[in-house]
């Protein structure tokens, strides 16, 4: 493999800081399955409240998280509603169906996001030959979508629309802080639409594994025993834990500079012949930008990129996905959006790569 100066592929690439890895070497550990490492029963207590919950569960990763908020509301032969390109349904290997027994009913939104008009009619009558609908799952940042950030009354009237027709909600808030920072708000702000909400600390905020979700008392008492029935309850887990109170503490005011990163990136695309990129698409610090078919394909030129050193994920025919981060420095963006207009410039047909190429949601 090529050495590989510039990752974009996904925020999940970042390497813990030495901060964190002091913060790791310190942690206070113990067991807990029997509730007794006080590391992960402080970080709980911290997103609990910063989430304006009751309680929080910590959980191996993102995917984990919010099966578990999936198996707390739902029953099998239920299903739940989701936007057709949300990572419950489309990026964790069918989990509501394998886990839970529960069916995905996907419907079409707009960058990511849906709005009452998307929704109204979508509850199943109650009879015998359907399933019930149960549960209304939503993504803030989308990934799919773009990384947008849910306007804040878009998502309370969503959700008090599905509090009204009877619906618990659920938050896939994998880069919810990302959320926060595009829209000058608090967690509690968005979490207070939510029954549950599953926050990943491996992405923007930089640990190297572990997420949350948090809820009511009752909601997570479940959810804890779902987390053992799922094989995530963990012993030892403060030096995780650790990482991300470090996270909380040190790395959500700078999701900032990912985001400035981002759109200084876009614009340097923008400029590039045969790319193309909507500008004021690009919100947080997720970039998607096209290159023309008669260059190649996305994956093509995924390949080419890599060989000169920047990784870049192909996310679909013609369309590439770009992620910045806290190891992305604003100098990297420069002189990896240098190597992109070069490689346009030298071509990139001779490479290999599928219509649609490789693709990772994380």
């Amino acid at each position: 493999m090529p050495d590989v100066l510039f990752n974009f592929y996904s925020d999940t690439v970042t390497k813990p800081s030495a901060g964190m890895r002091e913060a790791i070497a310190r942690a206070e550990v113990g067991d807990d399955m029997s509730g007794e490492d006080p590391t992960v029963n402080r970080l709980e207590a911290l997103m609990a409240k910063t989430l304006g919950k009751e309680a929080a569960v910590f959980a191996c990763s993102g995917t984990q998280s919010n099966q578990m908020g999936v198996k707390t509301h739902c029953l099998p032969g239920d299903e739940l509603l989701i936007e057709q390109s949300g990572h419950i349904a489309c990026f964790e290997a069918g989990g509501p169906a394998v886990l839970s027994g529960v069916t995905c009913r996907t419907i079409p939104g707009r960058l990511g996001m849906l709005d009452i008009a998307d929704l109204e009619g979508k509850v199943r009558a109650d009879n015998q030959h359907l399933c019930v609908t149960r549960l209304l799952c939503l993504e803030n940042t989308t990934n799919v979508g773009g990384g947008r950030a849910w306007p804040l009354d878009q998502l309370a009237r969503v959700c008090r629309w599905a509090h009204d027709n009877g619906l618990k909600t659920h938050l896939d808030g994998a880069r919810l802080f990302n959320a926060c920072i595009a829209k000058g708000c608090s967690a509690a702000e968005i979490g207070q639409h939510f029954d549950t909400i599953s926050i990943c600390f491996s992405k923007g905020l930089g640990c190297p594994m572990g997420s949350v979700l948090v809820g009511s008392s009752d909601d997570i008492r479940k959810a804890r025993r779902i987390r053992k029935l799922f094989g995530g309850a963990m012993r030892q887990a403060g030096i995780v834990a650790a990482a991300a109170v470090f996270a909380m503490e040190n790395n959500v005011e700078r999701l900032a500079i990912d985001h400035d990163n981002a759109k200084l990136l876009a614009r340097e695309i923008a400029k590039i012949d045969g790319l193309s990129i909507q500008l004021d698409d690009v919100e947080t610090n997720l970039v998607f930008f096209e290159v023309d078919p008669k260059l190649g394909n996305a994956a093509q030129f995924s390949s080419a990129l890599l060989e000169r050193g920047v990784k870049i994920g192909a996310s679909g025919a013609q369309r590439l996905r770009a992620c910045t981060h806290l190891d992305v420095s604003r100098d990297d963006v420069s002189r990896a959006a240098e190597i992109l207009r070069q490689t346009v410039q030298a071509g990139f047909h001779q490479y290999k790569g599928s219509a649609t190429g490789p693709y990772s949601r994380a």
